[in-house]
């Protein structure tokens, strides 16, 4: 059996409060991911398991991002004190005093201990309570039962959830990252077959010449060269997940059957593209000639693409990682060349020059934010797309989205409640 570790470096979002760091400034948050959560996932069809660091930093969205502070893995056997805590908790959540807890009561629960969930995670845990429950409601009894499996065992399955369903639907994500995942490291997945070769490759040969025929040079920049460069990118770039998401779409009608929550997933990152490529041409507007070698390249890539994602998508998924791994490398060159341009040159500017207003808005850079706080926005969404890409490269069918899995999410926000529970018992325990 095959297994992959994931590390979601740049999915994450390590909150310590409700706000996040932009380069300096600081901006309110109201959704995220996890942050160097590991994740073991099995080729077998339809297995998913989940190995989860003794501490996990969760957070605030990136579509999803809306999970914050730290929570562990297990929390312990559930003393008496606490199960009373719990009960009586419930009972006073209990609107309808019919001794079951419904979706809305659960998101009442989670807000008397606001300091522990922040108000996306809370939305959140009441539409997969909703959707895991088909509407309906879990017994007293039952759910304390479901708090002591899943805060004392790490790998569990999820009664609370029942097929976890609101994968298909309930996808949030938000682009407003801290300063820690714009700290975004260089990584490269080697090739471990054929498959993987041909895809690292093909991107080699494209990018050596693409850089020809534009005459790219990372160590002589100007500020045309790096807008020409990148808005074609991201008229191609943005195809691929299209693409996937479609591709998916219909496989899911076809076969009358779940996706997986993995077509939310490529639609987000085709239009994160794309919104790479609205905010450059607010500094740039190209001419006819380059608006018409788009259309041939998007139509030429585009039709290469959809025909080879149609008889492998596992070697797309891997060429584009790999696409991903070079943008990363591209942006943090123009990032490089922003910081170190001479105080005189035109590339300095964009230290201060304000990013665009489209730009401010999406990734929350704050009304101060400059062109380089947005390279160092893009340069993220890409590492995201690069690990997002080979990690599907490597997924069996059937699986769920290990980016947006309910039941990863739910056993986070439960273990979180227990331990802000246990925690205010040991406040009022005397000395």
């Amino acid at each position: 059996m095959l297994t992959t570790k994931l590390a979601f470096q740049t999915f994450a979002r390590k909150a310590a409060q409700s706000t996040a760091v932009h380069r300096g400034q600081v901006q309110p948050l109201v959704s995220g991911l996890w942050n160097n959560a590991s994740l073991t996932i099995s080729t077998a069809p339809a297995t998913t398991n989940y190995s989860i660091p003794t501490e996990l930093a969760l957070p605030n969205s990136a579509g999803v991002r809306s999970f914050s502070t730290a929570a562990t893995n297990t929390v312990g056997k559930l003393d008496p004190s606490v199960v009373n805590k719990i009960k009586e908790e419930l009972k006073q959540v209990d609107t309808n005093e019919d001794g079951h807890l419904d979706a809305d009561e659960l998101m009442a629960l989670f807000k008397k201990h606001n300091s522990a969930f922040k108000d996306a995670e809370i939305l959140e845990a009441r539409d997969m309570f909703y959707a895991g429950q088909a509407g309906g409601g879990l017994k007293f009894d039952d759910f304390i039962d479901i708090l002591e499996k899943v805060t004392t065992k790490p790998q569990n399955d999820h009664p609370i959830l029942n097929g976890n369903f609101s994968s298909e639907y309930i996808y949030r994500k938000s682009h407003a990252y801290t300063n820690e995942e714009l700290a975004i490291e260089l990584t490269h997945t080697p090739p471990e077959n054929m498959r993987d070769r041909m895809a690292l490759n093909a991107v080699k040969g494209v990018r050596a010449f693409f850089d020809t025929i534009t005459g790219w040079n990372h160590k002589a920049m100007t500020k045309d060269m790096v807008m020409y460069r990148v808005i074609f990118l991201e008229t191609i770039a943005a195809v691929p997940g299209f693409i996937a998401a479609i591709t998916r779409h219909f496989k899911s009608l076809r076969r009358m059957e779940k996706d997986g929550g993995l077509l939310h997933l490529f639609l987000e990152e085709a239009n994160n593209e794309r919104m790479h490529l609205l905010s450059f041409i607010k500094m740039k507007n190209p001419g006819t000639l380059f608006r018409g070698s788009v259309v041939v390249s998007q139509f030429g890539f585009g039709t290469a693409f959809l025909g080879t994602y149609m008889m492998s998508p596992k070697f797309c998924h891997r060429f584009v990682g790999y696409v991903e791994e070079e943008a990363c490398s591209t942006y943090t060159k123009i990032i490089d060349a922003i910081e170190t341009a001479p105080e005189d040159s035109e590339l300095a500017s964009w230290r201060t020059e304000l990013a665009p207003a489209i730009a401010l808005g999406y990734w929350e850079l704050g009304e101060n934010g400059t062109v380089l706080d947005l390279m160092y926005a893009i340069r993220a969404d890409e590492a995201e797309h690069r690990n997002v890409n080979h990690a599907t490269s490597e997924l069996a069918l059937g699986q769920t989205n290990p980016y947006n899995d309910p039941e990863m999410k739910v056993s986070i926000l439960l273990r979180k409640y227990v331990r802000d529970i246990m925690s205010r018992d040991q406040q009022l325990s005397p000395a």
